[in-house]
């Protein structure tokens, strides 16, 4: 997640230097007032210039290479825009200069940044004492050349500060969510020792006591009249049933999938938490209580957990709609949709086609279609459908 936010922060600062710089330079060349013959030379030093800027980022990792790269560019605007000691000082080198020292304390250590901003601010002095300009103008750029140099390590110093605190408060972010993971992983760890309790305590009292009234009513059955026989029959088939039911109950609980949507629901947390991404569920009316089956939950919780990877692999934004409802309780619905920002052709790859498979095999069906703002997966399955 760093690495992405950095990559984002250097994409944005190289159009602003290119920005900055090609609005620069066509004033300084102006300023310097020649023909288009005189100017040849400058226009090479601009080439060479911006040859070498955009080199700059290829040495981003490497703080030695881009501190002379950023030197000699310093260079070659003082010889482009002051190639002879006798022009009037061009004061667009200033900032020439200054986006150059910027640039190098926002890319370098605070050491290196020193070097390149000490090495800038005494050849512009230089630059400046070789050129026939006024006392007060003088004083006045080498004033502002120690408060820029100034203002840009006090600048460093405060990034370095907000980089490090964010560097901390990611350690602590992956620490809460391992927290967050293993309070979950109790949880259901508690959550099935007390179903697993629960199902012993009903097999071991209800269970064989229902067992045991149905051999007495047997043994009853035998013992009655004929025209009771009858009664016996049905009060033994009433217990008959209450014991299967009962067998089922204990099935249920001594399973770990729970089925329905709470099921599911838990089952998207833990994903949430595990994969960064920031997930809005939406539940409308019939889904909480739609009667899906352990498998029919599982299906449904693999299809949003391939929607929601391949959200993670291909989207940029880290953002997805998870949608449930169950119109009219016939069937179960869900959507999972996210913001895109290329509008490109996608392929059904091999996840999408297996969740397709999955979901007609229940009797349901697969959507996918994307629009100019979003990308979307639908689908659905019939509740009570056997398979």
């Amino acid at each position: 997640m760093n690495e992405r936010k950095e990559r984002c922060c250097l994409r944005s600062s190289y159009w602003l230097w290119i920005l900055f710089n090609i609005i620069i330079w066509p004033f300084a060349l102006i300023y310097s007032n020649q023909s288009m013959k005189e100017m040849i030379g400058n226009i090479f030093g601009v080439a060479l210039f911006f040859m070498i800027f955009f080199m700059i980022p290829l040495f981003i990792s490497k703080p030695k290479l881009l501190l002379s790269l950023l030197s000699i560019n310093a260079f070659i605007a003082i010889l482009t825009l002051h190639y002879d000691v006798s022009t009037e000082f061009n004061p667009y080198l200033l900032l020439v200069i200054t986006l150059l020292m910027a640039e190098g304390f926002y890319h370098l250590s605070i050491r290196f940044s020193l070097l390149l901003g000490g090495f800038m601010v005494t050849i512009t002095i230089i630059v400046v004492f070789t050129t026939d300009i006024s006392p007060n103008v003088r004083v006045y750029i080498i004033l502002y050349l120690i408060f820029t140099l100034a203002a840009m390590v006090v600048f460093k110093k405060m990034k370095n500060r907000n980089d490090d605190l964010d560097a901390r408060y990611e350690a602590l972010l992956s620490e809460y969510r391992s927290l967050k993971r293993r309070r979950v992983s109790e949880e259901e760890i508690a959550r099935q020792e007390e179903r697993m309790l629960i199902a012993h305590e009903i097999h071991d009292s209800v269970g064989h006591k229902l067992t045991a009234l149905l051999m007495q009513l047997e043994a009853f059955r035998m013992k009655v009249l004929e025209k009771d026989k009858e009664h016996v029959q049905s009060l033994k088939k009433l217990a008959s049933d209450s014991l299967d039911e009962t067998r089922r109950a204990v099935k249920s609980l001594k399973n770990k999938d729970t089925g329905g949507l709470p099921g599911i629901l838990r089952l998207i947390r833990k994903l949430e938490m595990e994969s960064f991404m920031r997930i809005h569920f939406s539940v409308k009316h019939g889904a909480f209580t739609a009667p899906l089956t352990g498998e029919q939950s599982f299906v449904i919780y693999r299809s949003v957990q391939e929607a929601l990877t391949n959200i993670m692999k291909h989207s940029n934004k880290r953002e997805a709609e998870v949608m449930f409802e169950s119109p009219g309780g016939s069937i179960f619905r869900f959507e999972i949709s996210n913001p895109i920002t290329n509008h490109t052709i996608y392929r059904e790859g091999f996840g999408l086609t297996s969740m397709r498979e999955r979901l007609e095999k229940h009797g349901g069906s697969l959507e996918v279609f994307q629009t100019k703002e979003k990308f979307i997966v639908r689908g659905f399955l019939k509740i009570g459908y056997g398979g």
